[in-house]
């Protein structure tokens, strides 16, 4: 992720996994959604019908982008309980990339 999309991103995938309690894959596999300006907003195939209408509806100029407006992600996330418990990797299908931990 980079650009203009880099903190919208960050937080898209820190509320995935911590708020909605999603594993770092599905974070990273989820459809995105970009805030443009005031009311233009970017997104990605995938979100469900009644939450476009909903944006819609409250104004926004709502418009479907390639994936490749999203950037993309590799995450290592520590799992609880100190090195024993591990790592859980994930790597983002919108480009190559593989997420690796030593």
């Amino acid at each position: 992720m980079g650009g203009a999309f880099q903190a919208q991103g960050h937080v898209q995938m820190i509320t995935r996994i911590f708020d909605y309690h999603q594993n770092p894959q599905a974070a990273c596999d989820a459809p995105r959604w970009q805030v443009i300006d005031a009311k233009k907003v970017i997104v990605e195939k995938g979100f469900a019908p009644d939450v476009l209408d909903d944006l819609h509806s409250r104004g926004h100029d709502i418009s479907i982008a390639a994936p490749e407006e999203f950037g993309g992600a590799q995450l290592i996330y520590k799992l609880n309980g100190g090195e024993a418990a591990g790592y859980l990797a994930a790597s983002d299908s919108r480009k190559d990339g593989q997420a690796l931990g030593y």
